[in-house]
C-alpha cells in the first residue's frame, strides 16, 4: 500500500519546500557584509594616509619657513614626520617645488596601503606658509 502525502496549494499552485535555503541566504549575504566591511576599512587607510601626508607637509612648512632656515630645511622634517608616522603613506615623496623667497611649499605624494590587489590610491598634500623674515617699520 502506497500512501500518498498531500501537497499544499498556495494561490499559484503547488508551494515547493524552502528547505536548505537559509544556507543560500546566508552565503549570498556574508559576500554583501565582507564587501562592505573591506571598503570601509580601505576608507579608513585612505583618510589615514591623507591626514599624515598633511601633517607632515604642515611640520615641513613650519620647519621651512623660520627666519634663518631654507625649504630644504622643511623637506627634511617632512621626510623625517613620515619616517616617525607615516607608514600608511608607502613611498612618499617630498618636494619644496613652488616655494619662493617670499613663500615655503611643502608637497607630500605616496601612495595608500590597499586591501585589494591592484587597486593603486594616491594621495597628493600641500601646505604653503609665507618665510619669516626681518622688516624694517
Amino acid at each position: 500500500m502506497k500512501l500518498r502525502t498531500a501537497r499544499r496549494r498556495g494561490p499559484h499552485g503547488p508551494q515547493r519546500d524552502d528547505r536548505g535555503f537559509a544556507s543560500v541566504e546566508f552565503a549570498v549575504l556574508a559576500v554583501v557584509i565582507l564587501a562592505l566591511v573591506f571598503t570601509a576599512i580601505q576608507v579608513g587607510l585612505y583618510f589615514h594616509a591623507r591626514k599624515a601626508a598633511q601633517s607632515a607637509a604642515r611640520q615641513g612648512v613650519e620647519a621651512g619657513r623660520q627666519f634663518a632656515s631654507s625649504p630644504s630645511d622643511g623637506v627634511a622634517q617632512a621626510q623625517n614626520y613620515l619616517a616617525r608616522f607615516g607608514g600608511s603613506v608607502r613611498g612618499a615623496s617630498v618636494t619644496s617645488s613652488g616655494s619662493s623667497a617670499e613663500e615655503v611649499r611643502i608637497t607630500v605624494r605616496g601612495s595608500v596601503a590597499t586591501l585589494v590587489p591592484g587597486l593603486e590610491l594616491t594621495v597628493t598634500q600641500h601646505a604653503e606658509a609665507p618665510i619669516e623674515r626681518w622688516t624694517t617699520p
